[in-house]
């Protein structure tokens, strides 16, 4: 079997060769033109004039649009209508497209961007969470998930088995390694044809349609690869491509768009930042009784993703952990800042951190080890989340426990908190944290969990395939493959999977919510078996036909695959085939905060030990232990690789990566220079990663379960840790609660506070 083989990815040669092609370098005819957007410099006010006189005049230029020269539909929203390629009259951030420059050369382009004269008559901004309370300015009204009775609950327990707090969790850039780019070229009666880096070919199709006033058959989006995308590139991608269609169409010539990485961080939208607020009620051995959470996110200036980012931060407030009454209050407030967007876990980082922060706080109350009080609360199966959804396979007790030996967890705590109290004035700390991760698999818009796929079996025995997916660095493609192969029993090398392609399998859903593999691998998985049945019915109908180690067999007879297909070729029996997949069982009603919004779990912990530095705020990861659920692992070199790149992308956004807006509402953490994503020396010096033997419970693709988003999470453990080992610094006693991301700065102030000392 292909499947379950720590197969390298299919692009990797290339990828560390520079071999790899991008969007950006495709080959364009010699005639192509380029695009570059002028922007806001102003988060709120109305445009009194534009004079772009100067830029129609600079160097290469070829054409200079505005709103009202697009022609048809001014809006690249991935949801409500609510997001114009180009300003119509107000502007609402600090970086929004006012026009466009389209030119000979890149440079040109973005040269003579900086020369057009808007004026624009300021109005008062709102940038910040609090700024957005004070003046109402939300999306919707707060959402609200219940179960049981908290508040009354809560009212029973006093001050000493009660816990409340605050705190800030910041967002995140993405910072793909491959910008965001796209190329349209005009064809034959007014078609289209666009490349683009994105994750969502479908939404690109439709948003160019309507840009250009056609039908979306007139539209084909292709994408063969992209550099990195961890959700960034799900909605974010639309302004770029419709505006390269849109100059396409009204110039006939081809035409790309990439942005330089300053706009990059300065146009598109981040991770979310949340505000988490708590009360929670606990018995003497840390279970929770009661819970209230509230949940307050920033999303900008649009709606973009901003709804189902938040609901999915709702689904995750239990984590692992049983909530017998919970109360869950979502704001979703409406800022002069970037539209927050998709970002890997999609709104399950920001409802996980703040409940193991709420289980970190008891156990500080209660003067014990914090994974006691984590695995006192653990779900069993039986029992219900929050959103009334029952729990059916939950293995984190038994994961956790396994981990707890294999990192020798017991010890190593046993041994900081000696230090702890032995050494009370030494300038350097560790802290140690296991933390749990369960994380609901599948779009929570129920219409996304389909997917399809083409396949086709060549007359000498190859197999090209191709499905809805894309290929970000994950390793979708070659699991993909792998799926083939197995299915039809033949040889990995003998099946070849091309670009994604709107053209070839239509009405694909977004690459997102870790369903790549399931979704796509089953589809193919389908169409493989439609055509294995074709090819059994003609050589052997009434008997067993196995395909297998390139062979098909039937009764005593035996022949290569290639000898098979080339038989039913000639006796015109039909090698293509389309399949197509549904996830089975889920149903959810998000304003009843009722239902099964996800067909399984993935499941997952991680051990973290850190080391500050007291005086400076500076620390270290010392150690990382990751055990991680993948189900039936389809590769396991691949999903390992996944694990530790999510654990450090996780641990980055809540340790370095900060993100910082001025009063006027201006990015300051606009490049690498200001915004520091963890590098080499910022891994774990010890990094152990191993794969839970589990198999799904659910019928998933050979058992395997998604590791896409999952492992972000395991993340968190770092941030638990900087806690654990701030408190060794407390002279009050206080819990020593800290922000997120928890830079050096962030850190030294908690010190400082909790020795009593003024900041």
């Amino acid at each position: 079997m292909s499947v379950t083989k720590p197969t390298p990815h299919d692009a990797a040669l290339m990828h560390v060769t520079g071999k790899a092609r991008y969007v950006d370098d495709t080959p364009m005819p010699a005639n192509t033109l380029h695009l570059a957007f002028g922007m806001s410099d102003v988060a709120h006010g109305t445009i009194t004039s534009i004079n772009l006189d100067a830029v129609k005049a600079a160097d290469g230029v070829v054409k200079v649009l505005v709103a009202d020269d697009l022609p048809a539909e001014n809006d690249v929203s991935p949801s409500a209508h609510d997001e114009p390629l180009l300003a119509t009259g107000t502007v609402h951030y600090i970086g929004q497209p006012i026009f466009c420059v389209i030119a000979t050369s890149h440079l040109a382009a973005r040269k003579a961007a900086r020369l057009g004269q808007i004026k624009i008559a300021e109005k008062p901004a709102i940038l910040t969470i609090d700024d957005a309370l004070a003046a109402d300015s939300k999306f919707e009204e707060p959402l609200t998930f219940l179960k049981g009775e908290p508040e009354g609950i809560l009212a029973q327990y006093g001050t000493d088995q009660t816990v409340t707090g605050t705190f800030e969790l910041g967002g995140q850039e993405h910072f793909y390694l491959e910008g965001q780019a796209a190329l349209a070229q005009p064809q034959d009666n007014g078609d289209m044809v666009v490349q683009s880096s994105t994750q969502h070919p479908s939404e690109i199709q439709h948003k160019v349609a309507a840009a250009l006033g056609k039908p979306f058959h007139a539209v084909r989006v292709e994408i063969r690869r992209m550099g990195g995308g961890f959700g960034g590139k799900e909605s974010q991608g639309n302004a770029l491509a419709v505006a390269c269609a849109v100059a396409a169409q009204l110039t006939g010539r081809p035409c790309k768009m990439r942005y330089d990485r300053d706009d990059d961080m300065i146009i598109t939208g981040k991770r979310h930042d949340f505000r988490l607020k708590y009360t929670v009620a606990f018995d003497t051995s840390g279970k929770i009784q009661a819970l209230v959470m509230h949940q307050y996110a920033r999303c900008g200036w649009a709606l973009d993703l901003s709804i189902p980012v938040a609901d999915r931060a709702m689904l995750h407030t239990d984590n692992a952990y049983n909530l017998p009454h919970a109360r869950i209050i979502s704001h979703r407030l409406k800022t002069n800042t970037q539209s927050a967007t998709a970002y890997r876990g999609f709104g399950g980082p920001q409802g996980m951190v703040p409940i193991e922060r709420v289980v970190d706080h008891i156990a500080h109350k209660l003067g014990c080890d914090p994974l006691d009080v984590r695995r006192v609360n653990f779900y069993e199966n039986g029992q219900t989340t929050p959103y009334h959804m029952t729990i059916e396979d939950s293995v984190i007790t038994p994961l956790v426990g396994e981990l707890r030996k294999t990192s020798d967890y017991d010890a190593r705590y046993a041994a900081i908190q000696k230090d702890h109290a032995d050494n009370p004035n030494s300038i350097l700390k560790r802290g140690i944290a296991l933390t749990p991760v369960k994380f609901g698999i599948s779009f929570t818009l129920t219409h996304l969990n389909q997917a399809g796929a083409l396949v086709h079996i060549y007359s000498d025995g190859s197999v090209q395939l191709n499905h809805g997916g894309t290929e970000m660095g994950q390793g979708l493609f070659t699991k993909v493959a792998q799926v083939a192969a197995t299915t039809l029993g033949i040889p990995l090398d003998h099946v070849k999977i091309t670009a994604t392609d709107t053209g070839k399998v239509p009405n694909t859903s977004a690459t997102a919510a870790s369903s790549g593999a399931d979704l796509n691998g089953m589809a193919v998985k389908n169409a493989c078996e439609t055509l294995k049945k074709r090819i059994a019915d003609f050589l052997a109908p009434d008997q067993d036909v196995q395909f297998a180690n390139n062979q098909v067999s039937f009764g005593d007879t035996s022949m290569p695959f290639k000898d098979a297909v080339s038989q039913a070729y000639q006796n015109r029996i039909s090698l293509s085939s389309t399949g197509f997949y549904a996830t089975p069982k889920i149903k959810w009603d998000r304003m009843a905060g009722r239902g099964r919004p996800f067909f399984y779990f993935a499941y997952g912990a991680a051990v973290t030990e850190v080391v500050i530095d007291t005086l400076s705020g500076e620390y270290r990861i010392l150690r990382t232990d990751l055990l991680h659920d993948a189900g039936k692992s389809l590769n396991p070199a691949l999903d390992i690789g996944q694990i530790e790149g999510a654990y450090v992308q996780g641990a980055g956004w809540l340790t370095t990566e900060e993100l910082v807006w001025d009063d006027k509402g201006s990015l300051r953490t606009h490049a690498p220079s200001t915004y520091k994503i963890p590098a080499c020396s910022d891994r774990p010096q010890m990094f152990n990663v191993a794969l839970f033997e589990n198999e799904n419970v659910e019928d998933t693709i050979y058992k395997s379960k998604a590791v896409g988003e999952p492992p972000f999470m395991l993340g968190i453990s770092a941030w638990v840790a900087l806690s654990h080992a701030i408190s060794g610094c407390s002279t009050t006693g206080e819990y020593p609660a800290i922000n997120a991301p928890a830079t050096p700065e962030e850190v030294l102030k908690t010190i400082t506070r909790l020795k009593g000392e003024s900041w």
